[in-house]
């Protein structure tokens, strides 16, 4: 038994020494001027962001995904200015998470014109962006709607998978129609979600019956990735709360490795 412990490490770290050739190269970059809540340190007392965060650890945080990422061999960082082609330079996966309310952030920082622009140019020029909204009541909506639709992509203003309290089946989300993404992961779960509406060049992924959950698009060069809900926070992928028939944590993975495989260099 002495050499099993040791066996399954060895195993584990040469898995991921093949697979980090992937991302070598590449950085993935979080916005946090879009979604930028914050709180008072329950440690510090200091005043930190928090909420779809890579260095959030606790349920709302997106470390379980940036270490997928990391582990693919892929750079990680945050972007805490608006998207230009300066601050996009470099930048090869680019993550929106649910944009701020004014009920989450007092000033909070809308997508306009101009970035609806730097991001298509970026796009267009080969980058991968990925749009995680969430449902309406949780999500500025309207003006993130200006983005996507750049994209053949829109929110809808409703909410699908209303989970009711630990009634997980509701929240299910069947992905084998979406297997160019989802290598691995068969059924995912998530919930109060806003489905999509698409037209060329967007296409679906992912639906549940007749409504989309996920759609990608090629733009140009580049790719864009969509779905109405941020499902891969801590919460959701770390093993604790929901059932095993969820597989969020390997849909992560089969995610990121997707979304890596995507990017050309601009």
């Amino acid at each position: 038994m002495k050499g099993v412990g040791p066996f399954i490490l060895a195993s584990v770290e040469m898995e991921i020494a093949a697979e980090n050739k992937l991302g070598q190269g590449k950085t993935v970059g979080l916005d946090t001027y879009f979604n930028h809540e914050s709180r008072k340190s329950p440690i510090t007392g200091e005043t930190e962001p928090f909420h779809y965060t890579w260095e959030e650890r606790t349920h709302g945080g997106f470390w379980f995904w940036g270490n997928q990422f990391r582990e693919l061999g892929g750079k990680t960082i945050s972007i805490p200015t608006a998207p230009t082609a300066a601050a996009l330079k470099g930048v090869d996966v680019y993550i929106i998470v649910d944009p701020d309310t004014r009920k989450e952030t007092p000033n909070p920082n809308f997508v306009e014109a101009a970035h609806v622009q730097a991001i298509s140019d970026w796009v267009k020029a080969g980058g991968t962006l990925v749009m995680l909204a969430n449902d309406t009541s949780n999500c500025e909506i309207p003006r993130f709607n200006q983005l996507a639709q750049a994209f053949g992509m829109r929110f809808a203003n409703t909410s699908l998978n209303m989970v009711k309290g630990d009634q997980f089946e509701q929240g299910k989300v069947d992905l084998t129609s979406g297997k160019t993404v989802f290598k691995t992961a068969k059924t995912a779960y998530v919930k109060e979600l806003a489905p999509l509406e698409i037209k060329s060049p967007a296409q679906p992924l992912v639906k549940n019956g007749s409504h989309v959950i996920m759609a990608t698009a090629k733009v140009g060069k580049g790719t864009v990735f969509a779905l109405g809900d941020p499902w891969l926070y801590n919460e959701y992928v770390d093993g604790r709360k929901i059932p095993a028939t969820y597989e969020n944590f390997q849909a992560g993975k089969d995610l990121a490795t997707w979304l890596l495989q995507q990017t050309v260099r601009k």
